[in-house]
């Protein structure tokens, strides 16, 4: 397991925010591009962390997204304060969603992110604590070997 990263930041997500929804994302997306990462990886992350960045928009109170790398690994981690995820194996089903029918109005809420997240994902873990919040590990692996 690797302990040591050569870059890390933290973004706050606000629930409810859609005016800022997806910058999150972007800015990894940019970061990601500087730093000089392949551009198939970029677009796995962008797309893994602009899904899990929705979902905290859209179901959470609030939320935090870290983005760390080295040499070999992408993780992205997210902590958000909401109302968790009462069943992992349903919520990953494509078109599964309990988005209200204002957040679909908006054109969100598909049901697609979750399973977006993990196909995009090398590795993909989603915990989640009904009444507390949910916490997503996102890696992306930047060598063949698939080290962690």
């Amino acid at each position: 397991m690797v302990s040591r990263y050569d870059f890390s930041r933290t973004f706050e997500i606000k629930g409810r925010d859609f005016n800022k929804a997806g910058s999150i994302s972007i800015n990894i997306k940019e970061i990601l591009k500087e730093l000089g990462i392949d551009q198939g990886i970029v677009r796995r992350a962008a797309i893994a962390s602009y899904e899990a960045e929705m979902n905290i928009v859209m179901y959470a109170n609030k939320g935090e997204m870290t983005l760390r790398l080295n040499p070999e690994v992408i993780r992205i981690t997210l902590e958000d304060e909401g109302p968790g995820i009462e069943n992992i194996e349903i919520a990953m089903q494509e078109g599964y969603t309990t988005a209200t029918d204002e957040i679909r109005e908006m054109g969100f809420g598909a049901g697609m992110g979750l399973p977006n997240i993990k196909k995009n994902a090398d590795i993909f873990e989603l915990k989640s604590t009904v009444g507390k919040g949910t916490s997503y590990n996102i890696v992306f692996y930047l060598n063949s070997k698939g080290d962690v």
